[in-house]
Formats: structure tokens, C-alpha cells, sequence
């Protein structure tokens, strides 16, 4: 079962939390969030987290993921400040699941840093990875005796592309092909930095691991045609050869770097605007991941585009692909998540074939509606009903190494610049009450009976 801190917990400016860049967002403005909707209340998890964790025990769940707001913890982002009662909050909700049979997973960086470090520059200051690393060594001696496994960051192409690159998200900086790639590279070192630090100094007492949570649809290509394959593996590989490939084997996927490269030059710059990793971080950056953390929930059909437009800048331009989802397929209260179950199966086959079948938990997969309370929602249990089937059959007939399952999400909550209007959760939330009154939906049943049962029909 998964939520994030940001969008469920609230008290966002309780018991000496610091400013994260969404906070600054919702209220400085420009207001991009739908309704002008915050985060300041949400679920308000921060005082109903025991609420929350009966919840996760009625489902019989074995693991929780959710997210350490960095802000909370150090609230100038430095650790020269340390806020004991966010510490102390955090191990109130570990020691509660633990108490529960429930064990945590634990995401370090799910898109809230610190204000004060993005007045610094953020992602585009290379101590961002200096500062990264202190944070997560001091979340490693804070809670490492009881979180045994870490994830560092969640779906880092949402963070640098929508935040750094088109300004879709928060911080809002709109350098598409440019910022999107500097982030890129940052982000990786940071997770490295992480890493080495817990292989060197807790590893052995606390028996680990840290992993790296990836978004990835699946690509189809939309025929046979060789254009139209190399095109689909193009679409993968700029999402999994920009991030996850340089965690494994040191460096971005040479057809990533031949692309950026080949199209830079046709724009006219000088060198490629994917920054290069010099030959100590490549060392630095290979075999830095445990398991990976897998965020999917639909798929895009691909095709090669028939003329390339050089004056677009941009992560999605420079892939130099055509993208859509047909009509046909059943689609979702959002435009871009369409129900396509056999997407599951052929992403796990393709990362396994990729990268020499990586240990991989599903940590987020699910079905939005836009209903004010919907509880008989019957689509959402087929959803999440075939998606499993397909990680069994990944499992059972492919050999894929899925190790979990992890359903987006235990309630409804903010979705970032949706507002409250989507709505994912197992359980409903009556954000109209001052109680945030959760009630459990009939797909909350479903899900109890796949946990008790092992069985997803």
C-alpha cells in the first residue's frame, strides 16, 4: 500500500515543519493546482496516522510505503537544524506499523524540497548531492534500525522533466532540453551519494537496501514496421536509459546520448545538451541500486515521427517520437491513463531482458475516477484485478523477479495539480469534513480478499 507525505498528511506548517516547494506553490502562487486546492490539511495523516495504520492492518497488508517530508525533518534543509518533533513523528508511525506487522518502505524524496534549498538552486546546484547525502544519512542513523528498506527518489522524469524542464510542477522552471538534463544528472549522483553512504556505514549493522523509484509507461510500437520499433525502444530508453541506466551500469544508454547529441547539433550548439558524467562519477554511479522501485500505470502506442521539428526543445521532443492511446481503450477520469493491463507484463519482460532481471517491487499502480464518493467502483477492482494477473504472469512465465506489489493508493488524497478532483483510493475521503471521514470502498474489499486469499480472481 502506498501514499506520500505532501499529498496525505497535512500540518503543513505544524510543530516547526519548514517550507517545501510545494507549499510555496499552492500559496505564493502562480496557482496551478485545479480549484486552488493545497496540501495544508489533505488526509491529515499527520494526527490520524494510527487511523490510518488500522486501516492498513483491516487490508492485511505486510508493507506500508510512504514518503519522510525532508522539510519536516530539517526544516532549512540543512541538518544544522533538526526538528525533534518530526523525528519523533515518524517514530510514532514506524514503531505503530511495526507494532502492527506492517513493514515500512520508506521513500526519502517524493517531490517536496526544501524551499531554502531551491532559493539555493535546487537540482541545478551540484551540493545538491552533497545535501541529498546528509539527509539520507541522517534518515539512515535516525530510523535504520527499523526500515530496512529505502527508496531514494520517486519518478525522477516527473521531477526534472515536469519541474526542471517544461515547468508543469513545482519548482515551475520552464528550461526544457536544458534544465531537464542538468536535474537529470544531479539526481543520479545524489542517489549514488545515498547509496555509498549506507553500503559504507550501515549496511552491515542495519541489512538493507536502497533503491530508485522509475515511472515508466509501457511503449508499444504502433506496427511491425522497423521505424516503428526502433522508435518504441527509443521512447523506453529515454525514460529508463536517462535514470535507471546509469545507476546499473555507469552511464546514460548510448542511444540516449547519440540522440541528445545528434539533435543538439542540428540546433546548433556547440556540445550536447546532456551534460556527460566524467569517468570517476560513471565508477561512482554503477551497481548503485538494490531494487527497483516501479511506478506504471498505463500504456502509449509509438510510431516514428515523419518530419522532426528542431525548433521544439524538450524531453519529449528530443526522443523524436509520435505518441497516442486509441480511442478504444477504456480510459480513466484523466486523459492519459487508459486501461491497458497487458502493458504490466510486457514492461516487467522488457526490463528483465534489459538489465539482467533486476530485482523489482511494483511500488505504484492504480485506477482514478473523478466521483465525489464512488464506493461501488467496480472499475477500479478490474483494474487493479488484471494488472495483477499480468504480475503474476510476468512472475510465473516469464521469470520477471517481482518481488511486491504496491497498490496506488490506500486513500484519496491530493493529486498534485489535479487537486482533490482524482480520486485513487481503496478508501474515500469526505474532505468537506473536518474529521476527513474515510470510508472503505468495495475495491478496499477486493483487496483484502487478494492479501487473505493469494488469489487475484
Amino acid at each position: 500500500m502506498s501514499l506520500t507525505f505532501l499529498v496525505n498528511a497535512g500540518g503543513w506548517n505544524e510543530d516547526g515543519k519548514g517550507e517545501n516547494i510545494w507549499d510555496h506553490l499552492v500559496h505564493m502562487g502562480p496557482f496551478v493546482v485545479k480549484n486552488n486546492d493545497t496540501g495544508d490539511v489533505a488526509c491529515d495523516s499527520y494526527h490520524k496516522y494510527k487511523e490510518d495504520v488500522a486501516m492498513l492492518k483491516e487490508l492485511g497488508v505486510n508493507h506500508y510505503r510512504f514518503s519522510i517530508s525532508w522539510s519536516r525533518l530539517l526544516p532549512t534543509g540543512f541538518t544544522n537544524k533538526v526538528n525533534e518533533a518530526g523525528v519523533q513523528y515518524y517514530k510514532n508511525l514506524i514503531k505503530e506499523l511495526k507494532d502492527n506487522g506492517i513493514e515500512p518502505l520508506v521513500t526519502l524524496y517524493h517531490w517536496d524540497l526544501p524551499q531554502p534549498l531551491q532559493d539555493l538552486g535546487g537540482f541545478f546546484n551540484d551540493n545538491f548531492i552533497d545535501w541529498f547525502g546528509d539527509y539520507a544519512e541522517l534518515c539512515f542513523e535516525l530510523f535504520g534500525d527499523d526500515v530496512t528498506n529505502w527508496l531514494t527518489f520517486n519518478e525522477p522524469r516527473m521531477i526534472c522533466v515536469f519541474g526542471y524542464g517544461y515547468g508543469w510542477y513545482a519548482p515551475l522552471i520552464k528550461s526544457p532540453g536544458i534544465g531537464d538534463y542538468m536535474c537529470a544528472k544531479n539526481l543520479v549522483l545524489a542517489h549514488a551519494r545515498a547509496w555509498h553512504i549506507y553500503d559504507a556505514k550501515f549496511r552491515t549493522t542495519q541489512k538493507g537496501t536502497v533503491g530508485f523509484v522509475i515511472d515508466s509507461d509501457w511503449w508499444e510500437p504502433s506496427s511491425n514496421k522497423t521505424e516503428d520499433l526502433a522508435a518504441a525502444e527509443m521512447a523506453r530508453q529515454f525514460v529508463w536509459g536517462t535514470f535507471i541506466n546509469p545507476l546499473i551500469n555507469g552511464d546514460h544508454s548510448s542511444i540516449v546520448k547519440e540522440q541528445i547529441a545528434s539533435r543538439s547539433k542540428r540546433q546548433g550548439y556547440k556540445r550536447s545538451r546532456l551534460p556527460e558524467f566524467t569517468e570517476a562519477q560513471k565508477k561512482y554511479l554503477k551497481g548503485t541500486l538494490d531494487i527497483i522501485g516501479l511506478n506504471h500505470y498505463s500504456t502509449t502506442l509509438i510510431s516514428a515521427q515523419k518530419s522532426h521539428n528542431l525548433n521544439a526543445l524538450g524531453f519529449f521532443s528530443d526522443s523524436e517520437v509520435d505518441s497516442r492511446q486509441p480511442d478504444d481503450w477504456e480510459r480513466t477520469a484523466s486523459e492519459y491513463l487508459r486501461v491497458v493491463p497487458w502493458g504490466m507484463r510486457k514492461l516487467l519482460k522488457w526490463v528483465k531482458d534489459t538489465y539482467n532481471n533486476p530485482k523489482i517491487i511494483i511500488t505504484e499502480n492504480g485506477y482514478n475516477d473523478d466521483k465525489v464518493k464512488l464506493l461501488e467502483d467496480d472499475r477500479r477492482i478490474y483494474y487493479i484485478q488484471n494488472y495483477l494477473s499480468n504480475v503474476r504472469d510476468a512472475m510465473e512465465k516469464d521469470g520477471v523477479n517481482v518481488v511486491g506489489y504496491t497498490v496506488w493508493s490506500l486513500m484519496d488524497n491530493l493529486e498534485w495539480i489535479s487537486g482533490y478532483t482524482l480520486k485513487y483510493g481503496l478508501y474515500n475521503v469526505d474532505f468537506n469534513s473536518p474529521n476527513r471521514t474515510r470510508t472503505m470502498k468495495k475495491s478496499a474489499q477486493y483487496y483484502k480478499k487478494v492479501i487473505a486469499t493469494r488469489r487475484v480472481g
